[in-house]
């Protein structure tokens, strides 16, 4: 779960540099579930197209896990952030943990630990000093109203993979899931209008890269693997090993990921109170860990 929050981290990096070039966020997020989807379908054929069977009663789920815990994470996120700083997009991202406790406890009734309440907790108090949101200006209405959807998506991803790794590899779910989230966007935003020209027109870095720029179709076929294949299947692997509510806290130390490669790349420094926020994040991890491991 941390490898995959690495993965994010640093797809997000790419995302970033063509978001600022005014790609579109939808076409991002379309360009992208479609070049993880064709490497899943060919490793997935590679290895044994049996696995890519379905039955008719995980149609629903599969297409749920597809639309909203695949295709809507990435789009809402990647619109969050041309409102917002990339810091506070994540920390309303990351009440995910938050929601999928109160649906578990309210909802289907199940015993939430109260170290892993404590450990939700710290996590989420961690990240609102790494953010240091009260030193910001007056959040954008409408970055604030999708990084919330966006909470909410992500919550619905982590909640579907738990269920759906019972019966399904990794490799097959994600196949399925990022399949059925191009296959959404095709519908959606006909190809024959995508902006072709981000593929061949060249970006700076920025930061600490400023001087260096690489061509469109490297950028995304960085975000394709590094961002989307790869985090994507060690998520779900994770998940089938802990559980939605455990993995998602863990997964609260990709803004650690991200804060780091903002200063290894862009030049941008921790602030005493953010290495604080760091620490806590931690130990929030740390307690959800140990919540997860006395309940077995």
């Amino acid at each position: 779960m941390i490898s995959a929050a690495l993965g994010f981290a640093l797809g997000g990096v790419g995302a970033k540099v063509l978001r600022e070039a005014d790609m579109d966020a939808f076409r991002l997020t379309q360009i992208r579930t479609t070049g993880a989807a064709l490497i899943l379908l060919t490793v997935a054929f590679a290895l044994g197209k049996e696995q890519l069977a379905v039955k008719r009663s995980e149609i629903k789920d599969l297409m749920i896990f597809g639309i909203i815990g695949v295709a809507a994470v990435t789009s809402f996120y990647f619109f969050a952030i041309k409102y917002l700083y990339v810091s506070i997009a994540l920390i309303i991202e990351f009440t995910a943990p938050i929601w999928i406790a109160l649906y578990l406890r309210f909802v289907r009734k199940k015993y939430i630990s109260p170290m892993m309440w404590w450990g939700i907790g710290f996590a989420f108090g961690g990240l609102l000093l790494i953010s240091e949101i009260w030193s910001g200006s007056s959040l954008h209405p409408l970055g604030v109203i999708f990084a919330f959807a966006d909470a909410f998506a992500l919550a619905t991803y982590f909640l579907y993979a738990e269920k759906l790794t019972q019966n399904r590899s990794s490799l097959s779910l994600m196949t399925w899931g990022i399949g059925i989230a191009a296959a959404f966007w095709m519908v959606v935003l006909p190809w024959w209008n995508f902006p072709f020209n981000y593929l061949t027109d060249t970006f700076s870095l920025g930061g600490s890269l400023n001087n260096i720029e690489a061509p469109g179709w490297t950028i995304i076929l960085w975000i394709i693997t590094i961002g989307t294949v790869i985090p994507y299947l060690l998520t779900v692997t994770a998940i089938r090993s802990l559980s939605a509510s455990t993995s998602s806290v863990i997964g609260m130390v990709e803004p650690i990921f991200a804060g780091a490669i903002a200063w290894w790349l862009l030049s941008e420094s921790f602030t005493p109170i953010q290495l604080l926020g760091c620490a806590v994040v931690l130990v929030g991890i740390y307690l959800a860990d140990k919540a997860k491991a006395g309940a077995r």
